[in-house]
């Protein structure tokens, strides 16, 4: 039984690194993702920074030729906000920064520096709405952290049978061959040839064997407990991911549809009335502005999204079957 025990506690360690390549693969997900976020976000207010200074010049010359209703205030406000996009951006660079020195450390420096997809991997992008039932246990007692509990759980339970067995006799059976020389005065002896039987039976069991059988049942509960514990959390975690993707996907299609394209023809109407002396620069500059950052947070929500799907699939990864991350298509 003891030989058995170890054979048990080494299938633990397989289980444990297929654990923590899963661990890893959706904690370097999250740092591309946040990596990913940074560079589209700079890149979309990079692209719309000419409308902003197309806005500008349209209330300097509307002011300087007085050939339009533009005011101080005008100019003044879009030097303004030209001014909190240079900072936006700043900001963003000290992220991107921060992101490329913290995926840096699981893929090398030398890597993290490459820019990265514009777009996200079709992976990451996935359906799972239907992929999954929240009332099944099959997706997560196959995962390689409940795998490794479940050894540890019949390595446990052989030691109890192990301290069971201190309170049986132990039986033993042993034989003795002895080669004998000649006598002193030359006579032949015969060889000696004993065999035995033994055995040692406990009589106070109250004391060690008990002790010892209680401890390690203790133990044996302790690891089922936490294995029922595990799964729960891990089904938890599973269900909270796929809601929180359904409520994403609710949001990212309501932006893409309808927000967004609305947002865009307000604030082409907006500057059109400006330009044609009929609307107020203030507006004009908020419609902009409000285009622009509805458009970053659909890059946050699409990034959060799929970093969400990541953490799904750590919970419910099937053991030797871990996917492995690899940046070869994810960067140009």
């Amino acid at each position: 039984m003891a030989s058995a025990k170890k054979e048990e506690m080494a299938g633990v360690q397989p289980y444990l690194r297929q654990n923590r390549r899963a661990q890893v693969t959706e904690t370097v997900t999250h740092l591309w993702l946040d990596l990913w976020s940074s560079q589209e976000s700079i890149r979309l207010i990079e692209q719309n920074r000419g409308l902003f200074e197309q806005l500008a010049d349209v209330a300097e010359a509307g002011y300087t030729s007085a050939t339009m209703g533009s005011r101080q205030q005008d100019v003044i406000r879009a030097s303004l906000e030209l001014t909190r996009l240079e900072d936006r951006l700043t900001a963003l660079h000290t992220q991107l920064a921060s992101s490329r020195e913290a995926l840096g450390e699981w893929i090398g420096s030398s890597q993290a520096q490459l820019s990265v997809t514009e777009n996200i991997p079709p992976l990451l992008l996935e359906d799972v709405s239907n992929g999954w039932s929240e009332t099944s246990v099959e997706s997560v007692i196959r995962h390689p952290s409940i795998r490794a509990t479940d050894q540890l759980v019949d390595a446990q339970a052989i030691d109890v049978d192990l301290a069971r067995q201190a309170y049986k006799p132990e039986w033993s059976v042993f034989a003795q061959y002895g080669y004998r020389d000649r006598a002193p005065n030359g006579q032949d002896r015969a060889d000696l040839f004993s065999i035995g039987i033994g055995f040692d039976l406990p009589i106070f069991t109250g004391n060690r064997q008990d002790r010892r059988l209680n401890a390690s049942a203790a133990r044996l509960e302790a690891e089922k407990t936490d294995r029922v514990l595990r799964i729960r959390s891990f089904q938890a975690r599973a269900r909270a991911a796929l809601a929180r993707i359904e409520r994403l996907d609710d949001r990212i299609d309501l932006y893409q549809q309808t927000l967004l394209p609305q947002m865009e023809e307000q604030a082409g109407a907006s500057l059109t009335a400006y330009n044609n002396d009929d609307g107020d620069f203030a507006e004009a500059v908020r419609a902009r502005i409000s285009e622009l950052n509805a458009e970053v947070e659909l890059i946050q929500m699409m990034a959060e999204r799929a970093k969400t799907l990541a953490s799904f699939r750590y919970l419910t990864t099937e053991a030797s079957n871990i996917p492995s991350f690899s940046m070869s298509h994810l960067q140009d």
